[in-house]
């Protein structure tokens, strides 16, 4: 809306009559909302399985114009809206066996922060380069996300939409929250160009957008030309390993009560495997890669499940990677990755250090379960405090389960530490054949480029997968068969940008957003005693 649009809402000024206001508030609320529905639709239309990577950014675009020229409390709101269109049809995998409660709960909690993304948006618009403080405003809703409640969920961050897209090569210099500030960017960017043209502004005052869509581009192409594969150095490392995906009986919750049928199945793919290096057919790996849960029956205390690894782990000639519940005296569990070597049996561990609240633990437990008894079917794993990487056949191999791919800094630290490769062992049967899977598989293709290493991703039911420095996914199975899969990959030793980094650059961009919130604030009390906005910024319409 214009101001000549806030003068019509004076009868007197107007001559409007008050019917006419009420009839052209009501549309502005419908289109705005209708744009904020459509804006998440387009964001969550975005991720895997699909690859319309480009949604992204007019989701982005088409949420900051809803956005612009409203007021705090509007902006919260038609944020929410566009969080619950994004969040409700990414997280349905939640609920699929345990009822729409859970995925409706999260769904409306995530969306949340996309409310106070809409409040910060709204306030920033009254800033000179307000694309750019919006953007950082992105950043910094989604790093908060990613951290509370209960550790937070990182998933459905900008990033993870943008595995086939050209922005990927950026993670190896700016990392995952990079990416999503450069989406924010010319999302934000292509909607200020358009308020200017549309506001028939002159052509000078279209500089400040276009140029940062055009800088965008320049160090997309710059990153994209840098992170090119370059022929391989003779002295180059590269290991030979395999996974297996042994799949389980049938999907489900009841999947943990066949355990025992599960553990079979790596067992007998593992000697299929062992057949095939036998004769020929498979390049003799150094070591194999399990799944998470593969064997949820404690190998330590049951000597049936030690000797089935053990006789996988002879067979194969090499240490194996299980992943294992072991049970503590205490009566609490761990979800670990133990190495197992076909002579000495186990060794290395890793526990998984970031848990799944209500599924893998119960936050709050005595009061939970006062509340909902049924809750106490939540798990009693307790968190792993290592670095997370493991010693196997030589090499340092950072573990993230499962969940844990999904965080930034737990697989920044792993290869920190002096990780060569990453090993993404997860269990999805719980889900189904839900997105949930697919978009798992695109956060380890972005962890590759960031981190400049081979990932592997073993999954009991699939989808597991080979993927290469560059995130491109060389080999991979298909959901709920039996598969195992050799490849031969580079090891890594050098450092990216990215890593060396962490999460400074996503403190920078959250500390910027809250100093020009300040600024914003500032800006508004000068406005409401009389003083001028600052130039082009857009005069905020109280209501819509």
């Amino acid at each position: 809306m214009t101001t000549e649009t806030l003068a019509a809402g004076d009868p007197a000024r107007s001559g409007a009559r008050p019917g006419d206001l009420r009839a052209r508030a009501l549309r502005a609320l419908l289109v705005r909302g209708g744009g904020a529905a459509l804006s998440g639709g387009l964001l969550w239309a975005g991720f895997p399985p699909r690859d319309w990577w480009f949604l992204a950014v007019i989701a982005l675009a088409i949420l900051t114009a809803v956005l612009r020229g409203v007021g705090v409390r509007a902006g919260a709101a038609y944020g929410a809206v566009a969080g619950a269109a994004f969040f409700v049809p990414l997280l349905p995998w939640v609920g699929e066996y345990v009822g729409a409660a859970p995925w409706l709960a999260l769904a409306v909690i995530q969306a949340g922060f996309v409310a106070l993304f809409g409040a910060a948006a709204a306030a920033l618009w009254r800033l000179p380069a307000a694309p750019l403080w919006i953007a950082c405003a992105w950043v910094g809703a989604e790093a908060v996300r990613s951290r509370v409640p209960f550790g937070g969920l990182p998933w459905g961050r900008t990033a993870f939409g943008q595995a086939e897209g050209p922005l990927l090569p950026l993670a190896a210099w700016v990392g995952a929250p990079g990416i999503g500030f450069v989406v924010a960017l010319v999302g934000a960017a292509t909607t200020a160009a358009a308020a200017e043209v549309m506001g028939r502004r002159r052509v000078a005052q279209l500089i400040g957008p276009l140029g940062a869509m055009a800088l965008v581009l320049a160090l997309t192409a710059a990153a994209a030309t840098a992170t090119t594969p370059q022929s391989a150095p003779a002295d180059r490392r590269e290991v030979t390993l395999a996974l297996v995906q042994g799949n389980v009986p049938r999907a489900g919750l009841d999947f943990n009560a066949q355990r025992r049928a599960v553990l079979d199945n790596h067992v007998a793919r593992t000697l299929e495997l062992a057949a095939d290096i036998d004769a020929g057919r498979a390049l003799r790996p150094s070591l194999v890669i399990w799944p998470e849960n593969s064997s949820d029956i404690d190998p330590l205390r049951n000597p049936d499940a030690a000797a089935a690894i053990t006789g996988a782990a002879r067979a194969v000639g090499v240490p194996i990677l299980v992943g294992a519940v072991l049970r503590r005296g205490d009566g609490t569990t761990t979800n670990t990755s133990m190495v197992w070597d076909p002579v000495t049996g186990p060794a290395d561990t890793h526990d998984k250090r970031q848990l799944v609240p209500f599924g893998e633990y119960l936050p709050l437990r005595p009061l939970v379960t006062a509340l909902v008894p049924s809750a106490a079917r939540a798990g009693n794993f307790v968190p792993g405090n290592g670095d997370g990487v493991v010693e196997i056949a030589g090499l340092r191999v950072a573990v993230a389960t499962c969940y844990e791919v999904a965080f930034d800094a737990l697989v920044t630290d792993a290869v920190r530490t002096g990780a060569q490769l990453i090993a993404v062992p997860t269990n999805n049967a719980t889900f189904g054949r839900t997105e949930m899977t697919y978009q798992q598989l695109a956060m380890s293709r972005v962890r590759a480029v960031e981190h400049g290493r081979s990932v592997v991703v073993s999954a009991t039911s699939g989808v597991s997968a080979i993927i290469d420095p560059t995130g491109e996914v060389t080999q991979r199975t298909d959901l709920f068969t039996p598969a195992a899969l050799v490849a031969t990959l580079p090891l890594g030793d050098e450092l990216t940008l990215a890593t060396r980094l962490g999460s400074a650059p996503e403190g920078a961009a959250t500390a910027a957003a809250v100093l020009a919130l300040i600024a914003a604030s500032i800006a508004a009390r000068r406005t409401r005693r009389g003083t001028p906005n600052p130039a082009g910024a857009p005069a905020q319409v109280a209501g819509t």
